[in-house]
């Protein structure tokens, strides 16, 4: 019988949730993985916001630093008005898939958006698009509120990003512009058809809009949802309770992870973890081409 990977033992740990730069991160893949590997993480998830742009980086990072990363996505999907994120976990990203397809509309639509808050701001605040553009990584990445945000501070019209989000970007200020997001239901299956497995990133959190109403988890559920991000910075114990709960009557999977963006939030890399046979579980559940990127 072959030996257990380290990132697999029973002692690993794993933290299924992280962002970078691709997205709405602070650092690079690169950074990234190796501060994950100096916190003592065995394995980490890269679910940048609707891009894969970082895998490829991350595969040198994981043979660079000594841990395992996982390929995946944090899907953005709305629901009612309010935004539901569901984490894919292992999925294949080519072209063609509905997958692929949803992401490149929320991409295209999510850059426009961008560029009309920015222009309502500038008849307010000294913010030109080329103050968000600098603070955007690359070409690939998904220009969102969180590099308005960081181009608010730049100029010095608020203190950092949550004063930004509290106030000037708030979905109920008047700088708000909405962007296209597919239905949760629609996402879940997408995944799916992308041989992914689909996890309902912090569902009890009240941050973006409100909590995630049980009947539409439901519904998630009954559309292939795989898994629930149960341990989460922003679940208290009876979030965590009721959770675990829910997924042990419809046998999905527990996760857990950080949601670290670096400095653009409080998260710590490895503050929240997943168990490694639910890792395996989800390993085992994924019907891509899709591998872990291995140290």
């Amino acid at each position: 019988m072959p030996e257990t990977p380290r990132w697999l033992s029973d002692d690993a740990r794993i933290d299924l949730h992280t962002h970078s730069r691709c997205s709405d991160g602070t650092t690079t893949v690169a950074e990234l993985v190796r501060r994950a590997a100096e916190s003592g993480l065995d394995a980490i998830a890269l679910t940048d916001h609707d891009t894969v742009a970082g895998w490829d980086e991350a595969a040198r990072a994981a043979r660079a630093h000594g841990i395992a990363v996982v390929p995946g996505i944090e899907v953005s999907t709305e629901y009612r008005h309010f935004s539901v994120h569901v984490l894919a976990i292992l999925p294949d990203p080519s072209a063609g898939t509905a997958l692929a397809e949803e992401l490149s509309r929320a991409r295209a639509s999510r850059d426009g958006r961008a560029r009309a808050m920015v222009e309502r701001l500038g008849a307010d605040y000294p913010i030109t698009w080329e103050d968000v553009a600098a603070q955007v990584a690359g070409e690939n990445t998904t220009v969102g509120r969180p590099h308005i945000a960081d181009a608010l501070v730049a100029c010095g019209v608020v203190p950092d990003r949550s004063a930004a989000f509290g106030e000037v970007l708030s979905p109920q200020g008047p700088y708000y512009v909405r962007h296209y997001a597919p239905a949760p239901d629609v996402a879940v299956r997408a995944i799916a058809d992308a041989g992914g497995v689909s996890i309902a990133a912090h569902p009890a959190s009240g941050m973006r809009g409100g909590q995630v109403p049980d009947g539409l988890l439901e519904s998630m559920i009954a559309s292939g949802l795989g898994g629930i991000e149960v341990d989460h910075r922003e679940h208290d114990d009876v979030a965590r309770a009721r959770l675990r709960d829910l997924t042990r009557a419809s046998d999905l999977i527990v996760t857990g992870g950080s949601d670290y963006h670096g400095a653009g939030k409080p998260n710590a890399l490895g503050e929240n973890l997943t168990a490694p046979a639910a890792l395996s579980a989800l390993i085992e559940r994924a019907a891509s081409r899709t591998e872990v990127l291995l140290p």
